[in-house]
């Protein structure tokens, strides 16, 4: 298909991920739990035709790939490095769309645990609650003052939330986060 976008996967010559979370504080054990993911590959695709069968303020996994929709006309597309075949497979060929690898530009950080709400209650003023932000909601805050991207993925029936934001802010953001779940005992893993 002519009409089909392509783009470079990452090759042999490609620099090698380095996390921006260069500080790990000396953990204990508790139930909620701060991950930084930022090496999960991540791909910006901007379109003016719907992608992926996944509407603005949802997600949808597709294998080992989460794809998910966080404004109107563009998705964030994270998952493993085979992620950039799901969206070569998936991707609708017609009209305008653009692909960007952003995964060295991001960084990524999953907050899990019964008290993932209450965490984020204290650095975003979002509405937590099941009914407002459920399993699978997308959307754009502001976390501890920095422009976030977030995403509800439960795993494991536990609550979980993906959290993106510039390279730039993320020792800070990491650091804002695990202050912030101090009383429920977080715990950086």
């Amino acid at each position: 298909m002519a009409d089909t976008p392509s783009f470079d996967a990452p090759t042999a010559d490609s620099p090698t991920f380095e996390s921006p979370i260069t500080r790990l504080p000396d953990g204990a054990s508790g139930s909620l739990l701060l991950a930084d993911e930022s090496s999960l590959t991540k791909l910006l695709v901007r379109s003016d035709r719907p992608q992926f069968d996944v509407v603005f303020g949802s997600t949808r996994r597709v294998a080992d790939t989460l794809v998910c929709g966080l404004r109107p006309g563009e998705w964030h597309v994270l998952g493993s490095a085979r992620a950039v075949a799901v969206v070569e497979a998936l991707i609708d060929g017609g009209g305008f769309t653009h692909v960007i690898d952003v995964t060295h530009g991001r960084a990524l950080l999953r907050v899990t645990g019964a008290d993932a709400a209450s965490t984020l209650e204290k650095v975003c003023s979002l509405d937590w609650r099941d009914s407002m932000t459920p399993d699978g909601a997308a959307t754009s805050a502001a976390v501890a003052k920095v422009v976030c991207d977030i995403v509800r993925d439960d795993i494991d029936a536990a609550p979980s939330y993906l959290i993106g934001c510039d390279r730039s802010f993320g020792q800070y953001l990491f650091d804002a986060l695990l202050d912030a779940g101090d009383e429920f005992a977080m715990v950086a893993g």
